[in-house]
């Protein structure tokens, strides 16, 4: 008997979910699915690892009982088994990111590094050039201060922080503001500058270098899985086959 999908009073076949999951634009991710299971198939995992990751995943979901495991399974419409295999699952994941990209990661934070910095930086942004001009130079010649002429002139949203920004990563600024800011040094005021539509008067307060611990570990790991993967999806070829109602997926 082959399998259903019931949702509410609607029951869908095999043959009707593929071309809903096409409808939906959800293929892609599905597709994506089934590019982690081929990569990961061969990782070998532990009794021990794999018990470890069902105490993770539940923490990761607070299930701190055997009735919120209980309810949580209900409500997610999943066996146990099911948990388990989606925690062995996402140890697999871990791993291969690890096995592929963790030995190289050094270097890769070295090649990142510079826009993962972040800073503190001091801005007012305004339309004319002409006040722009007057600003930088009452402010070079003290009669004012930043902040001063922030809360006064500042058309941007850094007028409510009375023109002070950050901490942020370089990466996350306007490629001229950013480059602007790796340049300088803390404390010079540089002087207006077009960066988008606006003229900026800008002024680097603190630099925070970025440091490979775990996190950054984590998140660059992520990073360099992701970039592989999206170039594997890109090289697959698949489509539905409407005779048979199958997606195939292959290079």
């Amino acid at each position: 008997m082959s399998p259903v999908l019931q949702v509410g009073d609607r029951i869908l076949t095999a043959t009707e979910v593929l071309p809903l999951l096409a409808e939906y634009q959800l293929l892609p991710q599905l597709v994506k699915e089934i590019v982690i299971n081929q990569a990961i198939a061969e990782i070998e995992c532990t009794q021990q690892e794999m018990k470890l990751a069902c105490q993770q995943l539940a923490q990761q979901y607070k299930l701190t009982s055997d009735a919120t495991f209980q309810l949580w399974l209900q409500q997610n419409n999943i066996s146990a088994k099911q948990f388990e295999a989606l925690a062995v699952r996402q140890l697999k994941l871990e791993k291969f990111k690890q096995i592929n990209w963790g030995k190289d990661l050094d270097a890769y934070f070295v090649q990142r590094k510079p826009l993962l910095d972040r800073v503190v930086y001091s801005l007012i942004s305004t339309s004319d050039i002409g006040i722009a001009q007057e600003l930088y130079f009452r402010i070079l010649e003290g009669e004012q201060t930043f902040t001063q002429m922030a809360r006064e002139y500042a058309q941007g949203p850094e007028k409510e922080t009375d023109g002070l920004v950050g901490p942020v990563e370089l990466q996350a600024l306007h490629p001229i503001l950013a480059k602007l800011l790796l340049a300088s040094q803390p404390q010079q005021l540089l002087p207006p500058t077009q960066v988008g539509d606006w003229i900026v008067i800008v002024r680097l307060e603190k630099l925070v270098p970025a440091k490979l611990e775990s996190s950054m570990h984590q998140r660059l790991l992520n990073e360099r899985f992701n970039q592989w993967l999206q170039m594997q999806i890109s090289a697959q070829n698949w489509q539905i086959y409407q005779s048979e109602m199958v997606a195939v997926a292959h290079r």
